[in-house]
């Protein structure tokens, strides 16, 4: 799925509505074509065309200096996609893009085919269900591992509603699954300040999950973490596959090596190379700009 296709779909919709006039006939649809003719509707994600991001010829600067140059890439709905590259490669600004931080001076980009992301802020598109989790974890140190996933859920977060509020079945249901899923359901009383470094990262991911993002941003998450921590988090991200996309930012090739089916190679601000680990660790400039000899 690429832009062009919302062009051609927009002219295909023109098209078919003025035969309509013509013939003075109506379909169900009233005329409009399926897929891109479609009205945004409060809180879907059309992914009717097979993808749920896209970014195409996307660029931003900064003080004269491409970060992003001319980037197109897009993800299917239930992908785990790994993002590699050289430092200024451009992932993060790339992410940044996505989530609203920066805005890019030129391009588009689509979370499935109906919602241009460019017209929302950060608050509005994590609303529209992208989460996003940095390098170092965020998580409220005061707090059990329970509270920090309560907090996280999606509530109203008025004085009064948080006061008063209390887990109907269904959010206990959610709560339990996501601390089984991030390997924490035995950390439960927990202070989170006294968990470790990756339990810290599970714990900030199972965050993310109690608001049941669509798609998942995640920055080099396995750093710092020790060989079992990052074989865990394997497990879990191979879990969250299918249920969830996702977009994963890493320099550790075996964690690649373990989660990923296609992997994109960014140089330069635009895409260098894709495909399978292996394709991309063979690929002549990749290695030369990357990987070394």
């Amino acid at each position: 799925m690429t832009p062009d296709l919302l062009e051609q779909g927009a002219q295909r919709v023109q098209a078919r509505m003025a035969a309509l006039q013509n013939t003075q006939h109506n379909t169900e649809s009233g005329g409009r074509a399926a897929g891109f003719g479609r009205v945004h509707q409060a809180g879907e994600v059309d992914v009717t065309h097979g993808r749920i991001l896209y970014l195409e010829d996307v660029s931003v600067s900064f003080d004269g200096f491409k970060a992003i140059n001319g980037l197109s890439l897009d993800i299917a709905p239930g992908e785990l996609r790994c993002i590699i590259g050289p430092n200024g490669a451009g992932k993060t600004t790339m992410m940044d893009i996505i989530t609203g931080k920066t805005r890019p001076d030129e391009g588009r980009v689509f979370f499935g085919s109906t919602i241009d992301l460019l017209r929302y802020n950060e608050p509005q598109i994590a609303q529209l269900g992208i989460g996003r989790k940095f390098q170092k974890p965020t998580v409220f140190e005061q707090l059990s591992v329970f509270e920090n996933l309560e907090l996280a859920l999606k509530t109203h977060k008025g004085v009064t509603s948080s006061l008063f509020f209390r887990l109907d079945s269904t959010q206990s249901d959610r709560l339990a699954d996501v601390l089984h899923t991030i390997h924490l359901a035995d950390s439960v009383h927990r202070q989170a300040g006294n968990l470790s470094h990756g339990q810290k990262q599970w714990l900030e991911i199972g965050m993310l999950l109690m608001q049941d993002p669509k798609l998942l941003l995640l920055d080099e998450p396995v750093a710092g973490m020790t060989d079992d921590e990052t074989a865990r988090t394997a497990e879990l991200f191979l879990t969250l596959k299918g249920k969830h996309s996702l977009m994963v930012v890493e320099h550790d090739m075996s964690f690649i090596r373990a989660i990923s089916d296609i992997v994109t190679v960014l140089c330069d601000g635009s895409v260098l190379a894709q495909g399978t680990l292996d394709q991309v660790q063979s690929d002549e400039r990749v290695i030369e700009v990357y990987l070394g000899r």
